[in-house]
């Protein structure tokens, strides 16, 4: 990336790659993180994907890589959604992280996320009402499934958002149905 003339090195998550993919001018939020080998910049698509980050890198054994993982595999809302359930198995699909790490992220980050859960689902414009709980249901059940037929968690969640945001009242059959056309 390249800010006033110099150039920065940032290590970005795919959903930042994707929000800000095929575009010129763009805005990224930065984290510097400095070991005692290295000085290393984090960039974000949101103010929110990057307070996960800086939620995640407090918890012990997971460093900014991983956390990077773990934000490119769910979205700042599903991220919130998984530990908020303490769903364990889903944090356990992503790359480098095991059922310790992913316990322990659930324990440490559970009650730390309500601001920034809030924030989050108020700027995406989620509320509480029954539909969302039936398409979190619908989504779920069919992430499972594909999951199941041997596709990568992390690629199966991102497409089923996608079909989501295309379609928020499909059905469990039509969601999977699609899910493997695009995959």
């Amino acid at each position: 990336m390249e800010a006033s003339g110099v150039g920065y090195n940032l290590a970005i998550s795919l959903n930042a790659y994707t929000a800000i993919q095929g575009q010129e001018r763009v805005k990224l939020y930065v984290t510097e993180v400095i070991r005692e080998d290295a000085h290393l910049l984090y960039g974000f698509a949101s103010k929110h994907e990057r307070a996960l980050f800086e939620q995640l890198v407090t918890v012990s054994g997971i460093g900014g890589q991983t956390a990077r993982m773990v934000l490119s595999a769910f979205t700042p809302a599903e991220l919130i959604g998984v530990i908020q359930n303490e769903d364990v198995r889903a944090l356990k699909s992503v790359k480098g992280i095991g059922p310790k790490a992913a316990a322990r992220i659930c324990v440490d980050l559970r009650d730390k996320l309500d601001v920034i859960g809030a924030d989050v689902a108020s700027s995406a414009g989620m509320g509480g009402s029954n539909s969302s709980v039936v398409t979190t249901q619908a989504a779920e059940e069919a992430t499972q499934a594909l999951v199941m037929l041997g596709f990568q968690a992390a690629a199966v969640r991102k497409v089923v958002t996608g079909i989501l945001k295309d379609r928020p009242a499909a059905a469990v059959e039509e969601i999977i149905k699609l899910g493997l056309k695009a995959l």
